[in-house]
């Protein structure tokens, strides 16, 4: 299996801490998204959407987009639970993830980090549905450690790759100890020290 990706995107991250949790054997591919690589006619050819992550598997098929890679690569495992009703609560957060967390934190990030804007430059309301992301985030981590049922899941997966990198979109995260405290568990739950 090769994973396609950039370290410096939390997509990408998310992708390879699921595979390292589960043990996978992978080769990962740098891919300089700034530098125009996403864009080969190689690499087009197993993403045609030209976007990291992408993970090429051993018999050629191809799989793109994070929260899609994580919840195929932890089928049967423990990081999906196996009941229905909490797989699919599982599901919804991943689509909240991407609907409503990912499009404001990890933006207003790529602003200030790829772009190198100041945290003022940052579009207002983005800013302003990040905060209102992290706020929702922090009301639902006040009192259960994961996000569905009683242990680490892609859920938990998914949303740390983004919020563990939110300060560098100029999100202040103190104030905030419902998700300091699961950044802190999610964190020791994948070895990431």
């Amino acid at each position: 299996m090769q994973i396609y990706g950039d370290l410096i995107s939390g997509n990408c991250l998310k992708v390879k801490y699921t595979a390292d949790w589960l043990g996978l054997d992978y080769d990962w591919v740098d891919v300089d998204i700034m530098q125009g690589q996403s864009r080969t006619d190689d690499f087009l050819t197993h993403n045609p959407a030209g976007q990291v992550p992408t993970v090429v598997f051993a018999d050629g098929r191809a799989l793109a987009q994070s929260n899609a890679i994580i919840r195929y690569l932890a089928r049967d495992s423990a990081l999906l639970p196996a009941d229905a009703f909490e797989r699919a609560k599982v599901d919804e957060w991943l689509f909240w993830e991407q609907y409503s967390h990912e499009p404001y934190v990890a933006v207003c990030r790529f602003q200030m980090v790829y772009e190198k804007r100041a945290a003022s430059e940052r579009d207002a309301w983005r800013v302003e549905r990040g905060e209102a992301a992290l706020d929702l985030l922090e009301r639902t981590l006040s009192e259960p450690r994961w996000l569905v049922a009683d242990a680490l899941s892609v859920a938990d997966i998914s949303l740390y790759g983004y919020t563990a990198l939110a300060h560098e979109g100029g999100f202040d995260l103190t104030g905030r100890p419902g998700i300091a405290a699961w950044l802190d568990r999610t964190r020791g739950a994948l070895g990431l020290g």
